[in-house]
């Protein structure tokens, strides 16, 4: 009994402590749950239509369009145009849902006939199209190569998507008709005219500088047009750049460095302990050694025409004699000295036809060749010995071995085209041998049976050494540059950036509204990480950082933060200011007239009374005044005769008189105009309809938050 009542006596306390450790359950299971939330919020990209894009999903489609689109395209460009392409799919998909479209296996056979029935490996002996080949290819691939075979399942995919797009347009196309109504109101649009007697009072009467426009106008106007000034989250920054340049001493000391290097010199050589001579640029006999031993760009031995040569000195270089030098001369971004090697006469251009033959391993040899470099020329070798005999024959081996497509289907022949199109080995054969010479040659794309069809004539063509020195800045530059940016970096970090910057002459480039998603910075270029630090939570306005820029550093102040939401009166200013005084003068205007007749306006207003003849709906423009639809509109809702009030126009304040109404001509049939108006809904489609899909959507872009950028 002790014990119970000492429990009755502290039944309080049980019941907190038994409530806190429910409390600290629920709590725990909310946490978990929210790190799941937040898991899953990371890992979802996006979401179109209410179809989520997972992070997996999409970084392996970037990875993919990323290694097609090569290295001129950037990361956050790849990934912009998958977004797109996701988007796109997404919208359309929950389209094709809807209204039940989909592509069935019979029309999915069409497709790929359709699509490959040029392809050779997929054609008969009497070249048309065998889907036997065809299946027997894809089901290879599914037992020998899982990510090719991955890729031909994308490449079907890819059809699909697109046929079920051309039946959703056409769908949508199928519904539209031009009415005889519509084409009767589409003739009168076109023909009906009016003749107008006007006048005109322009805005630009009175002076921008009298008409007061404030902040609060502009906020009103915007609040008014909210869905017009509707902006993302965005960042402004500014930033002083240190750039890594040569200085005119750098340059100097490299040419210098240049010229040196021309005539024989004596050096110490500690190994030999020997005085010995190093022969210079004008005595060498190797020149491709010594070029290559002295210059930042490798030896070229190709022949060129003058227009091969750097257009500045193309003159003065290509008349040199041989052993002559010429330089130091300055050309994209090095300097550099030429010395004439050798003359010779070369055709301009050729014609050839060719047959390739790829290895495995060669460029651009595709996942079915087989051959060996040794098989592959032993092919080679016996069609040479067969064309030998009987050249009629080259068409037909083509067809049956090159690999070159982009010539097949012209008898694998390249058309005339000039000296060093082709890879050397190519070139030199086709450019060194006479018309007629039959010949195997091998590059890097596999073994070449060539024959020479034609040369144009001979001209002079040179062989030029050159020794070229990057322009860059020395070691003592660079260390400059460096303190010159710390400095201002530690600067900056006590006082006002623009002071400092002012005082030490450097140039502050202001950014503003930068998007979460952007990657260029005016002025230098691709700076995904500055982007990255001005949106990250604990940059605040204010701070200062610095940046390994390409050629240098920048030292970058983030200035203000922006939310999403509607534009700032400042951001908005240079858009509404212009409108709200058009408005306020358009009042102005209107509230010191009381005439109400063309002379007596034009009279109190110090202006004429003009005239517009044959004014129609289609192009509503006045002659003398410019684009008015508004007035235009109103006149033809005047009977002849009848004059209007005051209007507000784009260009001024208004009054009109309609002087003559000329209907147009009746026609006895409008089907012409109904088809017209048919053709004009067509051609919409084409441009706004997955617009419309889009805007009408709910796009949910987490890009940004997910930081896969």
């Amino acid at each position: 009994m002790a014990v119970l009542n000492k429990i009755r006596q502290r039944s309080l306390f049980l019941i907190l402590i038994i409530a806190l450790a429910l409390f600290s359950f629920v709590l725990a299971d909310l946490f978990k749950n929210s790190d799941a939330l937040s898991a899953k919020s990371q890992n979802i990209v996006g979401t179109v239509a209410g179809k989520d894009i997972t992070r997996e999903d999409f970084l392996q489609k970037v990875e993919a369009a990323q290694q097609q689109a090569g290295p001129t395209a950037t990361n956050t460009q790849v990934m912009n145009r998958v977004w797109e392409q996701e988007v796109r799919q997404a919208i359309m998909q929950s389209q094709f849902d809807e209204l039940g479209l989909s592509v069935e296996k019979d029309q999915m056979r069409d497709l790929l006939k359709t699509a490959l029935s040029t392809n050779p490996n997929f054609q008969n002996e009497a070249g048309l199209f065998d889907e036997a080949k065809m299946n027997e290819h894809i089901a290879t691939l599914k037992e020998t190569s899982p990510g090719v075979y991955q890729q031909w399942i994308n490449y079907e995919n890819s059809l699909a998507s697109g046929a079920l797009q051309q039946n959703y347009f056409n769908l949508v196309k199928a519904g539209l008709a031009g009415t005889l109504a519509e084409g009767a109101l589409e003739h009168q649009l076109e023909g009906n005219n009016v003749d107008v007697k006007f006048v005109q009072i322009p805005y630009s009467s009175i002076a921008d500088s009298t008409v007061t426009v404030s902040k609060s106008d502009i906020s009103n106007y915007i609040n008014k047009n909210k869905k017009q000034f509707k902006v993302e989250a965005s960042r402004d920054i500014k930033y002083v750049e240190f750039k890594e340049e040569a200085t005119v001493a750098d340059e100097e000391a490299i040419k210098a460095d240049l010229q040196n290097l021309l005539n024989n010199r004596e050096e110490y050589n500690k190994t030999t302990k020997a005085t010995e001579t190093i022969t210079g640029f004008l005595n060498t006999e190797d020149n491709e050694a010594f070029v290559n031993s002295n210059s930042d760009i490798k030896f070229d031995n190709r022949f060129v025409f003058k227009s091969g040569l750097p257009s500045t000195v193309a003159d003065s270089v290509y008349n040199l004699e041989v052993g002559a030098v010429y330089g130091p001369y300055k050309d994209n971004g090095y300097f550099k000295i030429s010395k004439m090697v050798a003359v010779k006469q070369i055709p301009d251009s050729a014609k050839v036809r060719h047959i390739l033959i790829p290895f495995i391993g060669a460029r651009s040899a595709a996942a079915d060749v087989t051959q060996t470099e040794a098989q592959a020329k032993a092919t080679a070798d016996s069609l040479l010995t067969v064309l030998k005999s009987n050249r009629s024959k080259f068409p037909e081996l083509v067809e049956e071995f090159s690999s070159d497509q982009g010539s097949v289907a012209n008898g694998g022949r390249y058309d005339w085209h000039p000296y060093n199109r082709m890879v050397q080995e190519f070139n030199d054969f086709e450019f060194e041998g006479k018309v007629g010479d039959l010949g195997v040659v091998k590059t890097i794309f596999g073994f070449h049976i060539i024959e020479i069809e034609g040369q144009n004539d001979k001209k002079k063509a040179v062989q030029v050494a050159t020794i070229a020195r990057k322009i860059e800045p020395s070691e003592a530059t660079i260390d400059k540059v460096f303190r010159d940016a710390s400095s201002f970096e530690v600067a900056v970090a006590e006082k006002d950036y623009q002071d400092v910057a002012t005082e030490s002459k450097y140039t502050v480039r202001p950014v503003n509204g930068i998007k979460a998603l952007d990657e260029n910075i005016p002025g230098i270029g691709n700076q995904r990480p500055i982007v990255r630090w001005a949106f990250e939570s604990d940059s605040e306005v204010g701070a200062v950082k610095r940046f390994n820029i390409n050629g240098g550093y920048a030292i970058v102040q983030l200035v203000a933060k922006h939310e999403a939401g509607l534009m700032s009166v400042e951001d908005a200013t240079a858009t509404v200011l212009p409108i709200i005084r058009k408005e306020k003068k358009a009042t102005l205007i209107k509230d010191r007239i009381s005439a109400t007749t063309l002379e007596d306006v034009a009279s109190a207003e110090s202006v004429s009374v003009r005239t517009a003849s044959a004014i129609n709906m289609k192009n509503p423009t006045i002659s003398g005044a410019g684009r008015e639809p508004f007035i235009v509109g109103t006149a033809f809702g005047l009977g002849e005769g009848e004059t209007s009030g005051l209007l507000e126009g784009a260009n001024g304040v208004y009054m009109i008189q309609v002087t003559k109404v000329t209907p147009a001509v009746e026609l006895d049939n409008y089907q012409a105009a109904a088809n017209r108006v048919e053709q004009q809904k067509v051609n919409v489609v084409n441009t706004k309809l997955y617009n419309a899909l889009k805007e009408a959507s709910e796009i949910e872009d987490n890009r940004a938050r997910t930081q896969i950028q």
